[in-house]
């Protein structure tokens, strides 16, 4: 089936999708290359249909999300990407979606930013009874990640919801806890919040996002220039960033790095970072405020396993934290003091926990201002 691959009004392709595999089959014509989705290579201004293929998949929920199989049993769905068609492939991260060339629709009427959409594939997704039929228009549909998530609206405003994994449900505790770190560093960040369903912890943060700007990801980034093997990852990013104008790079970077290193961050991989643009004139206004940083503090070891002072694992740039905060030269913009009583206010938060014992609370706190210690003696 034919459709044009549409940034908000503007018709950048027009492509045909395989109604077997849901798949793109074929980019019939590349019409304003300018605005194709960043990363996608282009010869005589036609795009690369394996490239565009991968962004598309990658906009699914990934096969690897919690409880995706019973949901798509429930919603009577072969694949994630059946409800990536569903929804036309819009979003709440940016302004692309897919328009049927023999029954055009209109984005004002239809985009989730300042349209209604349905709750029942996240009410699914998080495991609820609801009733048949559903409405599967969701913008749950184009959400990454391998833990429970969900979007909602409060008072006009879109809201993520976020799980955590067992046994310890401790990823929503561990945002709370790098909002707290980035507010006391002033880092930019999302702040996030916690909220419970059916006893079970959620971290909720408002969307970034508005039906003029585009999240683009790191992964789509360093994808605009070939890597040199002389040159860094750490240094290709930038390069690539400052290739495409992105403002004020690296001292961005380099307190997400230092945010990181303090929680022990093991997945900062390269499309849970990004930058932003604007949809229509294509400006970029800079690396977005440090979100997801659940998989964290040990998150999923047992309190005996949980080693502050040791080699912790890390992405994007080097294999561990100690090799990554390497990278960082300048740590004139950090006052540690401000960190003061920090462990504190982790072990509050950490009270609110059902799933997260007394000793657990105590190792997870010493560990905390193990890693403060860490980062002192690194900066010294």
């Amino acid at each position: 089936m034919r459709y044009f691959l549409m940034h908000r009004y503007i018709e950048v392709a027009e492509i045909d999708i395989d109604t077997s595999n849901l798949a793109i089959l074929d980019i019939i014509e590349t019409i304003a290359p300018e605005h194709l989705p960043v990363g996608i290579v282009t010869q005589d201004n036609r795009a690369y249909l394996g490239d565009l293929l991968e962004w598309w998949l990658d906009r699914s929920i990934p096969n690897t999300r919690s409880g995706i199989a019973e949901a798509l049993y429930t919603m009577k769905m072969k694949s994630p990407l059946q409800l990536l068609i569903e929804c036309l492939g819009l979003s709440l991260t940016d302004q692309y979606w897919i328009n049927p060339v023999e029954n055009p629709l209109d984005w004002s009427k239809i985009n989730f930013f300042t349209n209604d959409f349905s709750s029942d594939v996240g009410n699914i997704l998080f495991g609820k009874a609801i009733e048949e039929p559903f409405c599967l228009f969701s913008p749950d549909n184009t959400t990454d990640g391998w833990l429970q998530k969900k979007w909602i609206l409060i008072d006009g405003k879109h809201y993520l919801v976020k799980g955590g994994s067992y046994p310890h449900q401790q990823e929503p505790f561990n945002e709370v806890l790098a909002t707290a770190i980035s507010r006391r560093l002033d880092i930019d960040h999302v702040p996030y919040t916690l909220t419970w369903e059916n006893g079970l912890p959620f971290s909720v943060c408002e969307d970034i996002i508005t039906s003029n700007t585009d999240m683009v990801s790191a992964w789509q980034i360093i994808k605009t220039q070939k890597k040199d093997n002389k040159v860094s990852p750490y240094q290709h990013f930038i390069n690539c960033c400052e290739g495409l104008g992105i403002p004020n790079v690296q001292t961005n970077i380099d307190k997400m790095l230092v945010l990181d290193y303090l929680i022990a961050n093991v997945d900062r991989h390269y499309n849970n970072f990004c930058a932003i643009r604007e949809a229509c004139t294509l400006e970029w206004i800079g690396l977005a405020p440090i979100f997801d940083n659940g998989t964290s503090m040990w998150h999923d070891l047992l309190s005996e396993s949980i080693q502050p002072r040791g080699k912790a694992p890390s992405k994007p740039f080097r294999s561990n934290h100690e090799k990554q905060i390497g990278l960082v030269k300048d740590f004139s913009w950090i006052d540690l003091t401000a960190l003061e009583g920090l462990e504190d206010e982790f072990y509050e938060i950490l009270l609110t926990s059902s799933h997260i014992n007394d000793h657990r609370r105590t190792v997870l706190c010493s560990a905390l201002k193990n890693r403060i210690g860490k980062l002192q003696h690194v900066i010294n």
